[in-house]
Parts: C-alpha cells; structure tokens; sequence
C-alpha cells in the first residue's frame, strides 16, 4: 500500500512513501481546502470559489470552469496515488450533492488520522492533557515537535481556513500551557521556562502567562543557591558540569574535596609558623579530623609511601617543619568518611618558611590530581578551593586567570578519563569574590566550544559544540607526578 503523509502544521508538504512530492500552485490550494474542510464534502462551485477566486458564474460557462477543477482534482490523485493501487479513491472520494439548482459533484478528503499531521496533533494533545505529568510531557513535547509554523501557512486569513487554524492554534496554545504545567509538577522548571516564555511572548497582555513566567524564573533563580556559574562540558555519551559557587569549601559535604599541599606535606599549625591556622590546609585538621593531626599524618604517610623523595633538609638548614621533599605534583588520596580528601602538592616551601608556586607547578599538580581522582574519586562531585590564591600565591595568574587554568586543565582531563567525576565545583570565598573576576572562564568555554548562551533560568550552557566534543587538552601527566592513592 501507499503510504502517504499530509501535514499542514506549517508549510504544506506532501510525502508519498517518504519522499516529498511537488504540486503546482493551484493543486497545493486545492489539498489545503479540502484539509480545511475537515473531512466535509466541499462542492465545485465552493471551490472554483476558494481556489481560483471566481465568482458564481452562467451556466454556459460553468462546465469550463468544472473541468479545470476536475483537472486538478486528477493532479492530486496521481500524486497521492502513483502507483494506481487504489489509494486515491480512498483518499480523495467524489460525491453528487442534491441542490436547488439540481446534482452537484463534490470532494471529500478523508485521510487516516496517520495520514494528516493536524489529526495526530489533536488526538496526541487531547490525550496528553488528561494524562499523568510524566505522559504528558513527553506526548505535549513529541506534539509540539510535529508544529513547523503557521498551519495551512500559505492561505493563512483566507476565510475558508479560519476557523481550521484557530482551533489548531488554541490548541498548540493549551498543549504549550500543559507542557509547561506538567514539566514544572516534574520539578523541571528550566525545562519549562522557555516553552512559559514563547507564551508570553506571543500573549504579551495574558497576565495568566505572566505570572507563569515570572514564578519559573523565582523557582530558578532559587535553585541556582550559592551558584555563580554553571556550564555543560559535552562529552561523548554524556556531560559532566562545571560550577562556581560561593562559600566553604568544607561546607561541600556531598562532594571529595582537594587540599593544597607544599612538597613537604606539612600539617603543624603551631603558632601559625609553618602553616597558616585560617589557610585551607590549616582548616582540613580542624574541620574534618577534630583536631587530630596525628590522624592525618598517619594516613599522608601511608600514601607517600610509594612516592621517592626528591630530597632530604638537614635541621639546620630547615630547622623548623618537615624535612623530606617530594615531587611538585605528587597527590595524596585520604579517606574520609566514605568520600575523599586529594592532598595535592602544587608548591615548594624554602627553609624560611615561604612557600612559592607558579603556572607550572599549578599545571603540574593539577594533572596529577585528576588521574587520582578518575582512580580514587568514587565519581562523586569533585569541590576545589581557587588553588594558588592564598599565601604560596601563583603571582603570574590573578583569582579569574586561576579559576580559568583550573577548568582548562579539567576540560582536556576529561577526554582523558571516562569516569573523572560528574561535576567540578570550585569554590570561591564570599570575602574574595568582589576581587574574582569571572570572566576568563566564560571566555574559556567560548573559545574552546564557540557561542556560550545562556540556559534557560539564566544559567550559561555551551550551545555550540566543536568536533569531538572537547577541543585541546592538557599535556601527558609525567609518569613521577602520578600520585600516591591511598587505600582506605
């Protein structure tokens, strides 16, 4: 059998057996009123009418105009039915209507609801809207995806279509109205929010679509919490996020947090001397081993372990601190109550107590970190302070440029690791925020994926993406700087 597909949700276009078939002009016309007509027959006098704009006509010339119709009429036919197995009869059927005037041929067309996109449309949306949330916004979407345009958009105002294109133009109004209803009882309100705009846009004076809008936007802008930036990094078979948030980095309790170390992995806070009590560093004693720094000694010794020193101070070189140096780089995994602490070494402290870092030693040791973490991560939420801020600060890079190099390398070690973590989250402290300039990572993105624009709720997405899903990529980890894991 012949397959045939009439949709009108937009420009008219016929397809038999799934390939487009060119009509005239005046055929086109003549399929659109019989669509229009909605299954009702139409005689030829309406239709000399409707398509070719004659008036009524005498009855001399009236067998003339009968023709050219009828010629039409064999047109569409042949094109719904080219291989003459009986198609276009039950398609396209002739009539005699009983007049005054006496016998009237007329046309009906009475394709399937398979047949006729506006007949799916309506069956789908009349159905989804009485549907469960879940059902629904998946038919209201696979209804809305059938909408090209305008319907019957080349006789859009005529007077025969009028009423045909107002019912489907309420009705693709109520299926957006339900998609959004639907989605936002899912609890997905960035996925309703650009359906709820495209309303308001197109009833600017609704103060229903309004209120709608500006309650999704409210639920968004709530949602987004301590975020400051969020983009998609697209991989193949799957994303992984890039966030930004303010607040503490021991607050992220849900994600493995990473630690930034000297390559002497020193742990004393005394006195503030060798290491800051309010650095991160200081903080992880405090904050997550109650106070017990032997506890975490024991466990950074047993993953230094496996890793040779670089060198050895002598006590009067270095009198106060630890003594045994290790590779810029090296990454210790600790356990921590089912998630885990990364003890990275991203700086070199001198025997007067300065620590001192810069771009290399940062690349370094970030690249060490992630092939830890794509093996010791659990693939949980990976949190990261803004590393070489604070007092072994990397001079060359201000806190944007930081931010930026720590994303970079993060994009190029996820074309690397297929089960790095599903998101980066680096945290900013509210008191250094005012002198963060974010900037540098949104240029990141654009320069590696093209035009980022924004998600809906305000959140930045990539849109465009390069060839091979991520474009550059970080140098090979050297093999000294793997890291040590540790077991729990």
């Amino acid at each position: 059998m012949t397959h045939v597909r009439i949709n009108v949700l937009g420009p008219v276009l016929l397809e038999v057996d799934g390939l487009p078939v060119r009509l005239t002009p005046l055929t086109t016309r003549l399929l659109v009123r019989l669509v229009a007509a909605e299954g009702e027959a139409v005689p030829v006098r309406q239709l000399r009418r409707d398509v070719w704009g004659l008036a009524d006509e005498p009855r001399h010339q009236a067998q003339r105009n009968r023709n050219e119709v009828q010629k039409r009429v064999l047109e569409l036919r042949r094109a719904l039915d080219p291989g003459q197995d009986g198609t276009a009869a039950r398609l396209l059927r002739t009539e005699q209507q009983v007049t005054v005037g006496g016998a009237e041929t007329a046309y009906r067309l009475v394709p399937r609801a398979e047949e006729l996109d506006s007949a799916r449309f309506t069956a789908v949306v009349g159905e989804a809207l009485l549907a469960p949330p879940a059902t629904a916004a998946h038919r209201l979407a696979e209804a809305l995806g059938m909408v090209r345009g305008r319907p019957l958009a080349e006789v859009n105002g005529e007077a025969f279509a009028v009423d045909f294109v107002r019912r489907l133009t309420a009705l693709q109004d109520s299926a957006r109205r339900g998609l959004v209803r639907s989605r936002t009882e899912l609890g997905r309100p960035d996925l309703a929010l650009p359906v709820a705009e495209l309303i308001a846009r197109e009833h600017p004076g609704d103060p229903d679509a309004a209120r709608t809008l500006e309650a999704l936007r409210t639920a968004l802008r709530a949602r987004h919490g301590a975020e400051l930036l969020r983009h998609a990094v697209p991989l193949p078979g799957r994303q992984v996020d890039v966030v930004l948030v303010q607040g503490d980095l021991f607050d992220q309790t849900d994600a493995n947090l990473v630690v930034g170390f000297t390559d002497t992995f020193d742990t004393a806070t005394d006195e503030d001397v060798v290491i800051s009590r309010g650095s991160v560093q200081g903080q992880l004693v405090d904050r997550l081993f109650a106070g017990q720094r032997r506890l975490l000694d024991e466990k950074l010794r047993a993953g230094l372990r496996a890793v040779p020193a670089v060198g050895t101070e002598s006590s009067r070189a270095k009198p106060r601190g630890r003594r045994v140096r290790y590779p810029v780089g090296t990454t210790v995994a600790v356990p921590v109550d089912g998630r885990r602490v990364f003890a990275t070494a991203y700086s070199r402290i001198g025997n007067d107590l300065v620590a001192h870092s810069g771009h290399d030693d940062l690349r370094a040791s970030l690249d060490s970190l992630w092939a830890s973490v794509a093996v010791n991560g659990l693939f949980k939420p990976l949190a990261v302070p803004l590393i070489g801020s604070g007092l072994a600060r990397v001079t060359d890079l201000d806190r944007g440029q930081l931010a930026a190099l720590i994303v970079d390398s993060f994009i190029g070690a996820c074309r690397r690791y297929a089960a790095l973590t599903p998101e980066l989250r680096i945290v900013i402290r509210p008191e250094d925020l005012g002198r963060t300039d974010l900037s540098p990572v949104e240029r990141r993105f654009e320069e590696r994926y093209g035009e980022a624009v924004a998600e809906p709720g305000g959140r930045p997405v990539v849109e465009r993406v390069a060839e091979g899903a991520v474009a550059g990529g970080a140098e090979k980890v050297p093999e000294p700087f793997a890291g040590a894991d540790l077991a729990e």
